[in-house]
């Protein structure tokens, strides 16, 4: 994506095969984007850009009723597009290890039935 692109609804989650999702979701903190980026579903690199909101935003209750109550990973949805403002090249990932535990724990919530996306 190129800066002024719309991330917009209606596209399938980088996380779970359910449905084309009907919010757009982002997070303020970098730690909570590279864990986006990280843990995302396909083979392509991974990106991370900073957006712009064009509506209102909301908490993603995804995380913040659930696992981070008071949102300290800074975590949103919107209905409305994201505007892209730029691409963030310089960051570095969570150590192996680190990753491959929450990958298997996000294995274990999808064979446990658990769904991610609300």
């Amino acid at each position: 994506m190129r800066p002024g692109d719309q991330i917009v609804v209606g596209h399938r989650s980088n996380f779970t095969d359910l449905k084309p999702l009907s919010w757009v979701y982002f997070a303020c903190t970098l730690d909570a984007a590279i864990w986006g980026a990280e843990l995302a579903a396909g083979s392509n690199r991974e990106r991370i850009y900073v957006v712009e909101p064009t509506g209102p935003i909301v908490d993603d209750p995804n995380l913040t009723d659930k696992k981070f109550p008071g949102n300290p990973t800074l975590s949103f949805r919107s209905r409305a597009p994201l505007r892209v403002i730029a691409e963030v090249v310089d960051w570095l990932g969570h150590p192996p290890e680190q990753l491959q535990q929450m990958r298997d724990n996000v294995s274990r919530l999808k064979e446990d039935g658990g769904h991610i996306i609300d």
